[in-house]
Formats: C-alpha cells, sequence, structure tokens
C-alpha cells in the first residue's frame, strides 16, 4: 500500500501548506473506490484490466475519467456483500470527501456531509441532492430523505462531490445518484435473504426480476426491526420498491417506478451529557423517555419517465408524485406548558408533485462534435402542519396549524467540447427561483402569520480535463451554488410563533477544485484538492428546550483534500483506502443575543472530524471464501461553535486527550458463496468494533445542557444468508 495514504494519520494539521505538498507527492499512487473491480481469482493480477466506468450524475453519460469533477461510484459487490444494508455509512464512507456519522437512532437518520455541506442537520440530509433512479428525493427546499431506499435493492450509487447547483439548482454541496439493481438478463430471478444479530436486529428481504420481450420489471421487498443498543430506541420499518421498463422501439423506453416506505416506529433516545456518556453510553436522555419521543411516518412515490435515445440525441421526460405522513411526539417543550411528560406533538401532511425534461444533442457528425444540453426541474411541495402540546406523547393541545408551500422552478444549459480528443471543457449555468408560502390557520391567537418569500439565484460552472494516458488525467474547476434553508428550519423561530423566519437568507458558495485521476491495471487512483468561500452560511447557532434554532454566521472557508485508492496486490488480495484531510473554519461569524455580540471569527466548523481515513482489505476468493475488514479513524472533532466542548476521535482511550485520531474502528466480515446450476448460496458472518471501543459516533451540534454525544454501541455481531436463482 501507498505510503502516502497512512502517513496523514500522524502528521500536523495547523500547516495548510502541506495540502498542496501532499497532494503533489501522492499523485502517482493514490486512488479512488469505484465499482467495476474485475473478478482476478482466475488470472494473474498484472493482466487484471479495470473495466472503463461510465457515470450519469453529470446528467450527461461520460466516461468516468473524462470528468472534470470528483466522482466517486461504489457498486453492487461494496454496498451489499455481507453487509446489513441499513446505512450509508457502510459503504459511503468508503469515498473521500464523504462523511457518514451513524447516530443509531433512525428516528433522525445519518448525518450525511460532503465538504463540509450537511453538517448542520439535526435530522434528514441538508444541502446535497439525493437521486433514485433520476427522481428527485430531496425537496424543493433542500431538505433529503431516505425513506424510499432499501440499500439491499440498490445496484449503484455515484457521488458528485462540490457544488452542483449549476446541474440540480438547491444542492451546494454534491449529488448522490441511486440506481436500483436493473433487471436480470433471462426471463425470472429471485434472492431471499436474512440477517439477524445483536441488539435486536433482523432483516429479511426479497428481490425479484422477470423479463418478457420488451418487458421487464424488478421488485424489492423489505421488513427491518431493531430493538437498539440503547434506552428509547426501537424501529421498525418497510419498504417495497417496484419497477417496470417497457421498449417501446430500438430508441425509446418507458418506465415506471414506485416506492412505498411504512415506519411505525422510531424511538429517540435523544443526545447524552458527557457524564452520561461515559457512565452509561446505553441510556437514553431522561425527557426523551418520559415523554415519549418518536416517529411514525407512511410514503408512497409514483413516476413515469420516457426516454429517448440515439447516437446523437437523447432525451428524457419524468413525472413523479409523492404523500408523506409523520406524526412526530417530541423531547423539545411547547410554548406554554411544563412538566416532566410535557412535550411538542408535530403532524405533517405533505404532498409533493414534480416535473423533469433534460435533453442533449451532439452538435456535429463525428466523436468529437460539442454537446449541448439543457432541461427544466419544476417541483411544488404543500405541508400541512401542525403543532401541539403533548402529554407523555400524546397530542393535546393545538398551538400552530398552517400551510407551507415551496415551489422551485429551475432551468438549466451545459456545452461540452472536445478541442483534440485529449481535452475536455464543460461550462454550464441555471436560474433557480424558490418561492416559500405559509397560509396560517391558528387565528384563535389574535396573529395571522401568512406570508410568502422568494430565493432566487444564477448558478454556473465551468470545467476543464487533460487525458494525457489512462494514468494521468488531470482537471480543473470552479463553481458556484446556493443553498437555501429549509421549510423546517425556516418555521423554527426561537418565540415559538408561526410563519417564516423573515431574517434567514440562503447561503452560497463558491468552490475551486484541483484534481487528477487515472488507473493502471488493475490500480485505480483520484486526489483532489478544494478551496471553497461560503458566504452568508446558515448555521445551528442556539437550541431551546431541545428544539433548534438557525441564522447566517458570516463567512465559512472549507479547504482540503481527499485521497483514495483501489486496486489488487495479488489474484486474492485487493486493497483500498481513502482519507480526507478538512480545514473548516468561519472567517466572520457573529451572533447577536440582544445587546450582546459574541464574535466567533476563526472557529471551526462543529460535527466535522479534520481527517477521516478508511483502510480496506479485501481476501479472496479462496474456495468460494471471502474476507473483508474495514478499519476507520477519525479525528477528534467541536461539538459546539464556541468551540468549547471537544469529542474525542474514534476509540480514543483518554478523556482527556484530544487532539489527533482514535484508535480507530475495526469491521470483519466472512463470506462464502456456493454456486450449483442457476442456484446460489451466500452465508456470512460480521463482526462490527472487533476492539470493542468506546466511542462517539456523531455529536448533535450546539446542543444545550452539554447534550452532544451520540453513542456508538461496543462488539456486536450478526449473521446472515442469501440464496438466489435464475432461469436461463
Amino acid at each position: 500500500m501507498p505510503s502516502c495514504v497512512v502517513t496523514p494519520c500522524s502528521a500536523p494539521f495547523s500547516a495548510r501548506q502541506t495540502l498542496v505538498g501532499l497532494m503533489l507527492a501522492c499523485l502517482p499512487a493514490l486512488a479512488q473506490a469505484q465499482v467495476g473491480q474485475p473478478d482476478s481469482t482466475r488470472k494473474d493480477s498484472a493482466k487484471v484490466v479495470l473495466p472503463e466506468v461510465t457515470v450519469t450524475v453529470t446528467r450527461e453519460a461520460e466516461p468516468l475519467s473524462r470528468v472534470p469533477a470528483a466522482v466517486g461510484v461504489v457498486g453492487t459487490s461494496d454496498l451489499r456483500r455481507s453487509r446489513l444494508t441499513i446505512g450509508l455509512d457502510e459503504a459511503l464512507n468508503d469515498l473521500p470527501g464523504v462523511f457518514v456519522a451513524n447516530r443509531y437512532n433512525f428516528s433522525l437518520d445519518q448525518r450525511l456531509s460532503i465538504r463540509g455541506f450537511g453538517a448542520r442537520s439535526n435530522f434528514g440530509i441538508r444541502g446535497v441532492k439525493v437521486l433514485l433512479d433520476g427522481v428527485p428525493q430531496t425537496l424543493p427546499d433542500g431538505q433529503s430523505q431516505l425513506t424510499n431506499v432499501d440499500l439491499g435493492g440498490v445496484g449503484r450509487i455515484e457521488v458528485l462531490r462540490g457544488a452542483s447547483s449549476s446541474l440540480y439548482g438547491n444542492a451546494s454541496g454534491g449529488v448522490i445518484s441511486i440506481q436500483s439493481t436493473q433487471a436480470a438478463a433471462g426471463p425470472f430471478a429471485e434472492s431471499v435473504r436474512g440477517e439477524g444479530g445483536a441488539f435486536g436486529l433482523w432483516k429479511a428481504s426479497s428481490w425479484s426480476s422477470a423479463r418478457q420481450g420488451p418487458l421487464s420489471g424488478t421488485l424489492s421487498v423489505s421488513h427491518t426491526n431493531f430493538d437498539g443498543f440503547r434506552q428509547q430506541s426501537t424501529a421498525r420499518s418497510t419498504q417495497v420498491n417496484a419497477g417496470l421498463d417497457y421498449a417501446l422501439s430500438a430508441a425509446n423506453t418507458a418506465t415506471v417506478r414506485f416506492g412505498y416506505g411504512d415506519q411505525p416506529k422510531a424511538e429517540n433516545p435523544g443526545a447524552l451529557t458527557r457524564t452520561e456518556f461515559f457512565a452509561n453510553p446505553d441510556s437514553a436522555a431522561a425527557n426523551n423517555i418520559l415523554r415519549r419521543a418518536d416517529k411514525a411516518v407512511n410514503q408512497e412515490q409514483l413516476a413515469l419517465s420516457l426516454h429517448h435515445r440515439t447516437e446523437a440525441t437523447t432525451w428524457s421526460a419524468t413525472v413523479f408524485g409523492t404523500l408523506r405522513d409523520l406524526k412526530n411526539p417530541l423531547a423539545a417543550p411547547p410554548p406554554q406548558g411544563t412538566g416532566p411528560t410535557v412535550g411538542t406533538y408535530v403532524t405533517i401532511g405533505r404532498q409533493v408533485g414534480g416535473a423533469r425534461l433534460e435533453g442533449e444533442r451532439r452538435l456535429g457528425s463525428n466523436s468529437l462534435s460539442p454537446r449541448f444540453s439543457a432541461g427544466v426541474d419544476v417541483q411544488r411541495m404543500r405541508d400541512n402542519r401542525t403543532n401541539s402540546l403533548a402529554l407523555a406523547g400524546v397530542p393535546d393541545t393545538l398551538f400552530l396549524d398552517q400551510r407551507e408551500v415551496v415551489t422551485e422552478v429551475g432551468p438549466y444549459a451545459q456545452l461540452r467540447v472536445t478541442p483534440t480528443a485529449r481535452l475536455l471543457a464543460t461550462g454550464g449555468v441555471r436560474y433557480d427561483a424558490v418561492k416559500f408560502s405559509v397560509l396560517d390557520h391558528h387565528l384563535s391567537d389574535g396573529v395571522d402569520n401568512s406570508g410568502s418569500r422568494t430565493m432566487h439565484a444564477w448558478s454556473g460552472h465551468v470545467g476543464l480535463s487533460y487525458f494525457a494516458d489512462e494514468a494521468f488525467v488531470p482537471y480543473v474547476n470552479v463553481s458556484n451554488s446556493f443553498e437555501t434553508p429549509t421549510t423546517t428550519e425556516l418555521v423554527n423561530q426561537p418565540n415559538s410563533t408561526g410563519g417564516f423566519n423573515t431574517g434567514l437568507d440562503p447561503q452560497r458558495a463558491v468552490n475551486y477544485e484541483a484534481g487528477v485521476r487515472g488507473r493502471t491495471g488493475a490500480l485505480s487512483y483520484s486526489a483532489s484538492g478544494f478551496l471553497g468561500r461560503i458566504q452568508d452560511a446558515i448555521v445551528q447557532f442556539r437550541e431551546v428546550g431541545g428544539r433548534a434554532f438557525f441564522a447566517n454566521a458570516g463567512r465559512l472557508h472549507t479547504d482540503g483534500i481527499e485521497l483514495g485508492v483501489n486496486g489488487r496486490a495479488t489474484r486474492w488480495l485487493g486493497l483500498q483506502a481513502s482519507y480526507t484531510y478538512a480545514h473548516y473554519q468561519f472567517a466572520e461569524y457573529r451572533i447577536v443575543t440582544g445587546a450582546v455580540v459574541d464574535t466567533l471569527d476563526g472557529n471551526y466548523l462543529a460535527g466535522v472530524p479534520k481527517a477521516f481515513v478508511r483502510l480496506g482489505l479485501r481476501v479472496g476468493p479462496v474456495q468460494g471464501f471471502g474476507l473483508a475488514v474495514d478499519h476507520t479513524m477519525s479525528s477528534s472533532v467541536w461539538a459546539d461553535d464556541q468551540n468549547t466542548v471537544y469529542v474525542n476521535g474514534w476509540g480514543k482511550a483518554a478523556p482527556g486527550d484530544v487532539n489527533g485520531y482514535g484508535l480507530g474502528v475495526t469491521d470483519l466480515r466472512l463470506t462464502w458463496d456456493g454456486v450449483w446450476g442457476n442456484s446460489r448460496v451466500a452465508p456470512f458472518l460480521a463482526v462490527n468494533n472487533i476492539w470493542d471501543r468506546h466511542y462517539v459516533s456523531s455529536v448533535t451540534p450546539n446542543a444545550t445542557f452539554g447534550r452532544f454525544f451520540e453513542p456508538a454501541p461496543g462488539r456486536n455481531l450478526y449473521v446472515g444468508l442469501e440464496l438466489g436463482w435464475a432461469a436461463e
């Protein structure tokens, strides 16, 4: 393994000059984890050649090697083979620049950030556009939810890192494009899988595929049960995803996608204080127990698409709709009412509709001719929201009743030019208008908080890549982005009144990036350095009674490097590694509370480690057996913007040590694959946190009463079995 991937673990973080020097020193030997590892068990590793990877996350189908941006790809094996398939952290943390903090709390989702964007999220995903088979899982206000995403039925994930607003609008940090497993080549295929383990975890799933003439389809069904390793952390969920593809002609295809998610229970244990964490990491916050903090959500999504593809022209048109029903008892106290069991009960009835139209045409007759693409995204969301006083999780007196409507319209255009066979240049522009409206139905308080706000922005990007050869493809790009507050962030006001916070504005960013990627034989690598300049950064500046409130902080600098490698050392030994250095610092940050101004200039962004490393070892298959070992190391993080509370790196034993890495967390997975004719059997065994590390896997930024700490479980085990059959 190249030493430059490991050396930064012990390097000091204070010398910014090391960013450029380290990147240049490691260019020939670093790589990015991506799909397409060959079966090297039957041939000498020196003769193995990785197949070319094509990506579509840039809204154009193009070879990954030519894209002038940081793009990572995770394939079926890395997503599903012997994994639990219940959290994005299982596979996406293999990609440099991506940090997924598992809260082990199904009520709040995992905290996902790309280059610092999304770090402020206290639930759901912010600042990152999420697509499932081309259908947005991100609402027009920029909030993403994964209710319809079952990783057991996913075949591939593409991640575009960096400002992406010129392609997708309200997506300042990047894009995650999730693609379901495609139908098998034969007339029928079936796979069933069961797994169970510690803390009452079990998951049963089925994947079916059928093909007849021009029609093909897939059906994925799963049910997950988790009692949780902490008090007040039980969760249940059922997911169904179906897809139909019909070939109308050689150039035209019609598709239908349907997703259903039902989560009747997702208890919220809350974050702990430092004392509680060290004494009883499996406990829950007392108020969360007494007020029965929980979540029940039901969601359906339907999408219809037409696709046209010829050598010179492609276009697609998609319409989609989503219905969502949420019932959410919170531990946060209401504006009136006190007592140990008095909390807040939130209900949201959501309707979302949208359309996407995009097309591309080659402006000439040869392969080097320019390609022009354009399209428009339209989406509208309507939420019927109520907030009530709750007694031990049961709704009582209503104190907020309003309808919130968000509409987004975003036309875009981009041009791809290849002056020579080696040089590629791209540029694009987009205009977005996002309108927020609120209609107050709770007028008994004598105040009408109805109103509207429109936020709009122009976004653009330019990029250049040079194909010296397969082993060396440098690129540069400059892009800008914008990110609106989410509806929830606008609604949450310190005075608990209805309507929207008129003082909260969008944040805007400019991103500068230089990188290189390449591959030689069975080895692929990538390295990138980036500088981000954010204006009016949206931050969680305070919390009252467990509810977060947001403000525009000023200027934030997000600078860093991303390095990765993936390949095979021998025909039975594979290695992969990723390293992210993050220097995310506020250049200007002022908090005004009445007549008091708190100056936080120079402080670091909370919730994101300065350095994050994932090392992977893949052995086999040998006689059907395979071994996967992943070791994850994270440096310490600040838990608050004031930078007064440090949380140790993963696995660090001494509470008083706050600098550098922890000892790290190791996961091990053992598999065996057996094939008899058209049938397959694959048992697997896994142990997470082998060394039984005591660590905080996630934090709640800027929490009150010292409740920052979200613990990870100690050593735990799970086993599973997958059976498959296919008809020829």
